[in-house]
Formats: structure tokens, sequence, C-alpha cells
């Protein structure tokens, strides 16, 4: 649905400087979208799969460098189970072990455990790549036709509420495509500043970075705190200098997205108090996950539409309760 809104949203835009219909507007938003992505895999493709390969190294030698460092200082790790388990010597300071072959059972089950691995992989792919077409496939349907859906939507409600209900949906939908617009800005933002600031600092695997924090951008706090962490990790690869470097270009990064972008790009979506917004993200990342956290600023705001209708409703001359 958000996907929908969004391509409805651009669209809509699109229509201030092109008067055309809008099922040609649509077409011609979702081929730039396209284009835009198949150009971006095939310029950048290698340079993001070489980049998140290194990166990945990266992160887990700086893992295993934070469990060495804790366990020096007594921490014991074991909870949080960082890297693998170390190997131990043999007795008598020996380099090498007598090794011998492995039993029929012990092969039988480990080719069963391949096997098992391979299907898992196999349905995760199949699975990933189905939610994906699942998401796109609904995403244009609602985009291309959304007047049948506001207009089932309305239906839905009580025949004495339908009025109530259509002022409701056209806020909701309004304040979602706003605030859409306004976070893929900031989003873009937050990856050019991160991916070129880090680049001139000489982090490796910059682009992926930038790429990541961009993402996380879309959750807000705590995506910001995560995107941060994983930037700092990965440049304690190259030096406490870098690593410094790296921590100020993301307060730097974190103070424009705060201070500046929001208020100036996203003034006029949504006003909602950040205790109740975290406490919001907490409890939906608790009980559904990552997903939670991602939806927690738009479904908080879909409630808080509802709820300042009901208020303002409340408090005119007119009604009832006033």
């Amino acid at each position: 649905m958000l996907l929908g809104v969004a391509l409805n949203a651009m669209t809509q835009l699109l229509g201030r400087f092109i008067r055309v219909s809008e099922p040609l507007r649509l077409a011609f938003v979702c081929m730039v979208l396209a284009a835009l992505f198949s150009g971006f895999l095939f310029l950048g493709g290698t340079t993001i799969a070489n980049q998140a390969t290194a990166l990945s190294n990266t992160i887990k030698s700086q893992l295993v460098n934070a469990k060495a460092f804790l366990e020096r200082n007594g921490v014991d790790t074991s909870y949080f189970e960082l890297g693998g388990p170390a190997e131990t010597a043999p007795e008598g300071g020996g380099t090498a072990t007598q090794r011998t072959l492995p039993s029929p059972g012990t092969l039988a089950s480990s080719g069963t455990a391949i096997i098992s691995q391979t299907f898992k992989v196999l349905l995760g792919t199949v699975s990933a790549v189905g939610n994906f077409f699942i998401v796109l496939f609904l995403g244009l349907a609602f985009a291309a036709q959304p007047a049948i859906y506001r207009a089932g939507l309305i239906f839905m409600a009580p025949a004495r509420h339908r009025q109530r209900a259509t002022i409701i949906i056209d806020r909701i939908a309004e304040t979602l495509e706003r605030w859409l617009l306004a976070q893929m800005l900031t989003m873009f933002a937050v990856f050019a500043v991160t991916s070129i600031g880090l680049a001139i600092i000489g982090i490796p695997s910059s682009f992926i970075l930038g790429i990541q924090a961009g993402l996380l951008a879309f959750i807000p706090t705590l995506g910001a705190l995560i995107g941060g962490l994983i930037v700092v990790l990965a440049s304690l690869a190259s030096g406490w200098v870098a690593a410094l470097s790296a921590f100020a270009l993301f307060l730097g990064v974190h103070a424009l997205e705060s201070y500046v972008l929001t208020p100036l790009i996203q003034r006029q979506a949504l006003h909602i108090p950040p205790a109740t917004l975290f406490a919001f993200q907490i409890l939906l990342g608790v009980v559904f996950g990552v997903w939670g956290l991602a939806l927690a600023l738009p479904l908080m705001a879909i409630a808080k539409v509802v709820i300042d209708y009901f208020k303002s409703e409340a408090s005119s001359p007119g009604s009832p309760s006033a």
C-alpha cells in the first residue's frame, strides 16, 4: 500500500508539469524508476557486490576484535556470540593433529545437512523473490486505480459515517503522500552526503555504506543509530583517525537530517512527539521485528490523522460534545 501511495504521489506531482492522462503519467513514472534502477545495477552492480563483500569481512573482523577486547577486560562475551569459537592448540605445543577418515554415518549425516541447507537457501530465495513481486504487483494495482479502492473503503463504513470516512481516508492519503515524498528526498540526501563524505575520508566501501545509511534513514531515530554504528565499526579497520572522522561525519549527517532536512522538507508532513514514536517503534519492533520498526511511523501517522479528526470534531461549536 505504501508503494502504491508513493507511485500515486509521484504521478500527481508529475501532473503539475505534464498535462496528460493519469495512466500515461503512471507509466512514465514506472519507466523512469525502472530505468534508474536498471542503470544503477548495471553501472554499480559490481562495485556494490565487491564493497558489500569487503564490508561484511571488515565488520566480522571488527566484531572478533571487539570480542577479544572485552574478554581481555574481564567481560564474558559468550552471551553475545561474537565471532566463532576460538581454536585451541594441541597439548604439548604441537602444530598438527592426527586426522582420521570420517565414518559412513558421519558422511551421510553431513550430506543430509548440506542438502537441507541447500533447500533452505532455495526456499528463502524463492520466498524473497515472490514477496518482491507481490509487493510490486499490489503497489502497481493500487496506483493504477486508486479511486476504486478508495470507494471500496468508503463503502465498508456504515452509511451514517461515510462522510466522516471519506474525510479521514482523504486526509490519510494526503499525509502519507507528503511524508513519502519528503522521506525519499531525505533518504537520497543522507545517501549522497554519507557516501561522498566517507569517500573523502578514505573509508573503503563508502558507496555501500552510503546506501545502507540512506535506506536506514527510512526508520526514524533507530535507523540513524544503526547506520552510524555500522559506519563507525567499518571505519575502525582504517585506524582511529578514520573512525573518529567517520563518527564526526555521522554526527553531521544526523544533525543535517534532524535539524535541517526534517524541519524544512517535512514541516507539513507529520508532527508526532519523539517519545511517543520511539515507544511505538519499540512495541512494534518486539511484536513484528524489523518490519514493525520500519512501518511504525506510517502506522502512527494514520492513527494521528484519525485522532486529530475526532479532536477537531469534538472541539467544533456545532458538535454534540462541544
